[in-house]
């Protein structure tokens, strides 16, 4: 009988944002070790944030992310207003939401394109796609491209937006330009549909491992971007101001990040989480790529996280077009401000990530200074997952066909599938 040793050493996994180590032992076939280390230093946002007014805290935030700034700002000001008891007008809330669409499309195709797709074909990076493959570079330059400069045009930038404050927004963008991004996002689809063809050219692990799937709750209202209901497929409810109930974060001994449980020692956020609890609220075009690729919920495969990544991608296109029609409706833009007035007192705001649903609570002083923060991270909450599903991968790959450097490119698609932003989640 042959005998089984395997070893993987992965001193800070390549193609993810941040430091994490991966470390794998089988000896005579049997798990020895399968751990997911982080090693990040830690961050100290939340003290940073001490001291701060009201209308600069979403301006530090959008910091803790370069990729997630625009759901760090967002989450910060839906706090803050949640505090102050803020309704903003509708046409503010709308321009929010089509910058919340432009990072997801500029995360998502991101991922599939430089991250994701060097696994699948056998690269260890994207670059030599330029000269072997250049129309998929071309293709993901113009997704992405196209992603950057709607953020631009909705957020102010392409990264850390300036065009929010407390009560909406500080103005609108003007309405050709709005129409002209509209006629972009619909001659994208092409766009999404190549993507398509290639991530059908990839083959996806077979792997499951069940485990619960957190998210927000559409609550009947379209796909969630933002909101004030969390889910999951163990049929946990809970509104956002118990967010600290549907984390329920700890420290554990081989990570500077908390980790996270909830009905069991482990719960997943992102995309997967998204479908699996939100599936019914996508859009013909959404639906009819998820089928394409045989998603249905509930999907336990961590792996097909990226092709709900293509499903959120063509839901985004989708959903951005028809903020842009309702913003430039004969008067939808006059207000972009509420008034707002400072309070003692704290809020809550929860957001759908790329990643996942994110967290940020706040208590303020009757001027308005934060005196507390809070923030709970997708990644923070996907560790625990990462670990037990590695746990699970390893004994169920460890075959006399594996070799250490199958095992190796194995474990890492595997984590690169949830798309950690590791120093984000030592916040």
């Amino acid at each position: 009988m042959t005998k089984i040793d395997l070893n993987v050493d992965v001193h800070h996994l390549a193609r993810v944002e941040g430091h994490g180590n991966i470390r794998v032992a089988v000896a005579d076939g049997k798990l020895l070790a399968a751990s997911w280390e982080v090693i990040e230093t830690p961050r100290y946002f939340e003290v940073m944030l001490r001291g701060r007014s009201h209308d600069t805290a979403h301006l530090l935030t959008s910091r803790i992310c370069g990729i997630c700034s625009i759901s760090h700002s967002l989450v910060s000001l839906e706090a803050t207003e949640d505090a102050f008891g803020v309704e903003i007008p509708e046409c503010a809330a709308r321009l929010r939401l089509l910058a919340k669409h432009a990072e997801t499309l500029q995360s998502h195709a991101l991922h599939l394109f430089f991250l994701a797709a060097p696994d699948f074909l056998g690269l260890a990076s994207a670059l030599p796609l330029i000269e072997s493959n250049p129309e998929v570079v071309g293709l993901a330059a113009r997704l992405k491209g196209l992603a950057n400069r709607l953020s631009d045009l909705a957020a102010g930038r392409t990264t850390h937006p300036v065009r929010f404050a407390v009560g909406g927004v500080t103005s609108f963008p003007t309405r050709d330009a709005l129409l002209g991004f509209r006629d972009e996002l619909v001659r994208s689809h092409d766009d999404w549909e190549a993507t398509a063809g290639l991530l059908e050219t990839f083959e996806i692990p077979d792997f499951a491992r069940e485990t619960e799937f957190v998210s927000l709750d559409g609550e009947g209202t379209g796909y969630p971007y933002i909101g004030r209901r969390m889910c999951s497929t163990d049929g946990v409810r809970k509104g956002a101001g118990d967010y600290a109930e549907m984390t329920n974060e700890w420290v554990p001994a081989n990570s500077t990040s908390k980790w996270c449980k909830l009905s069991r020692d482990a719960f997943a956020v992102g995309p997967l989480a998204r479908f699996n609890n939100n599936h019914a609220a996508l859009g013909k075009a959404a639906s009819g790529m998820a089928e394409r690729f045989g998603l249905a919920a509930v999907c336990h495969n961590p792996f097909m996280a990226n092709v709900a990544r293509l499903v959120e991608a063509v839901q985004a296109t989708e959903d951005a077009i028809a903020e842009i029609d309702a913003l430039v409706a004969p008067g939808a833009m006059l207000k972009p401000r509420a008034d707002v007035t400072p309070r003692a007192g704290s809020g809550v705001g929860a957001v759908e990530a790329p990643r996942g649903i994110l967290y940020h609570c706040y208590e303020y002083d009757d001027a308005g200074i934060v005196v507390g923060a809070d923030c709970v991270i997708p990644t923070t909450q996907n560790h625990a997952n990462i670990q037990a599903d590695l746990e699970a991968l390893v004994p169920r790959f460890a075959t006399e066909k594996m070799t250490d450097a199958k095992l190796e490119l194995l474990c890492s698609m595997l984590v690169r599938a949830y798309d950690p932003c590791i120093s984000c989640s030592v916040h």
